[in-house]
Formats: C-alpha cells, structure tokens, sequence
C-alpha cells in the first residue's frame, strides 16, 4: 500500500521555484517579444495582398533590400574571419598595451551609434584624416554602399570576439601540441584540432553579428547619405514612412525584414545543430 502511494505521489521538480520562474519568463517575454511582433503582424494585415505587395515590390524598397542584406552579410564575413583573429591574438599573445586593447573591442558595445557614426562619417568624409588620402586614390567611402559596410563592421565585431574569446581560453593548448608531436604544422593544427572546436562559437558570434548589422540605423545613416537606389538602407525607409504616416507601409517593411532575418538565423542555427551531430 505505501508503496502504491510513494508511486502515486507527484514528483517534485529538480529547480526550486520552476513554475513562477516559467510564468515570469512567458510574461516577460509575451510583453517584450511576442506583443510587439504581433501588432506588426495586425498592423500589416491591414493592407489588401496587392497594397502589400505592391510596397514591399517597390524598386526603392527593394533596393534598400539589397543593400542592407548584402552589406550585413558581408560585413558578417569580415568579422567572422578578423573577428577570430583578434580573438586568438588577445588569448595567446602578451604584449604591451593588451589589456588596452582587449577594452577597445568592448567600444562599440559602449558607444552611442550617433556617435559612431558622426565619428566615422568624420573620419572617412572626403577631407578626413582617412577619407583624403583614399579619395586621392579614388577610393570614395562617405556617403557610398562602401561606408555602410565599414559601420556595419564596426558594429559588428565585439559580437563574434566576445564569443570566440572565452571558448579559446578553455581550449587545452595540449591537444596542438599533441598535434604537433604527430607531424602536424601549425596551419593543419589550428585546421583540424582548434577550428573545429571553435566553430559552433564563430557561427554563433557570426548570426549575432548579422542580426546586429541587419536592424543598425544610428551608425549607418551619417555615413551612407541616404540616396535612395544607392545608399539607403531599409531601417531609414521605414522611418521615413511612418514620418510620412504611413504606418501600414511601414510595417510591411519590417515585416519582410522580420522573416528574411529570421529565415536566415534559422538556416545557420540549423547548419550550426548539423555540425554538432556530425561532431
């Protein structure tokens, strides 16, 4: 019989508290996350399917498109590849000025994006300390598709040396070293032994770094001068509808932006999960 009541007894839950915990993460996360995405949602739904195509089809529209999705992804790729550099120099070299450096990284996490970007527009303008010298060269970044890459850089980097950096500090310098013992060059070390261990934490650092780029808007828009069908990014266009009131236009916009982000996370997450299965 007591045994027949221990069996029937309700099992308590390994975390202390779970059920309050789990109603305040839905809370918290309906009030922050899911309310907004679904008044975009209902906001757009106000549209006829022809006045929704017809906005987000628009050759302004989906010039903006392309450059903010074409620059995010570029941008993400330098930082994916400098990004992993600067991380293994920060974890495996001792030099002067180290710990300077490793807080520069940190500053465009810190920094207002106005800020950066009247610093950048600054620095890369034709009369700049760097613009002069590549517009010598007839290299022109302000105000160009080139400037909004270079911004969507500097945004994006801290994201994949913070992600890269802590996993690089665990990673047990024996194994290249018994790589090493076996034969291995340095080249075929880092590419066999150390890359593979680091790549579930560059794809991560990399998705963070494209969601990053794709929504920036303070950094870019000094610097990429705003001319539609050349420089305009699709962050500005929605501002620029609901400025004009057209807050079903707008988000159209974002909602196309929404689930061609969200498309793309999910592809690198799922090539992320087939890495570790392989693994």
């Amino acid at each position: 019989m007591s045994a027949v009541l221990t069996w029937a007894r309700p099992r308590r839950s390994v975390l202390p508290g779970f059920g309050p915990a789990m109603g305040y993460t839905l809370f918290y996360l309906s009030l922050i996350v899911l309310i907004p995405l679904a008044a975009l949602a209902l906001k757009t739904a106000t549209l006829t399917w022809d006045a929704f195509w017809a906005t987000v089809t628009d050759p302004r529209v989906l010039a903006s498109y392309r450059l903010s999705f074409g620059a995010s992804l570029i941008a993400a790729l330098v930082n994916l590849v400098a990004g992993v550099i600067v991380a293994w120099v920060l974890v495996r070299y001792d030099f002067p000025g180290k710990r300077l450096v490793d807080a520069f990284v940190d500053l465009p996490f810190a920094l207002p994006t106005a800020v950066a970007g009247i610093a950048l527009t600054a620095l890369y303008a034709p009369n700049g300390w760097l613009g002069e010298p590549l517009a010598a060269l007839g290299i022109k970044v302000a105000f160009t598709p080139l400037g909004v890459l270079i911004a969507l850089i500097f945004i994006g980097l801290p994201f994949v040396v913070r992600t890269v950096q802590p996993v690089l500090e665990d990673l047990d310098k024996e194994l290249e070293e018994a790589a090493a013992s076996l034969g291995a060059s340095r080249w075929q070390a880092f590419t066999k032994v150390v890359l593979p261990l680091l790549l579930p934490a560059i794809l991560t650092g990399f998705v963070l770094a494209l969601s990053r780029a794709i929504g920036e808007f303070g950094s870019v828009i000094f610097i990429a001068g705003n001319m539609p069908f050349v420089s305009e990014i699709a962050p500005l266009l929605i501002i620029t509808k609901l400025e004009q009131y057209d807050y079903a236009g707008a988000t159209a916009i974002a909602t196309v932006m929404l689930v061609i982000s969200f498309a793309l996370i999910l592809v690198v997450n799922l090539l992320q999960k087939w890495r570790q299965r392989r693994a």
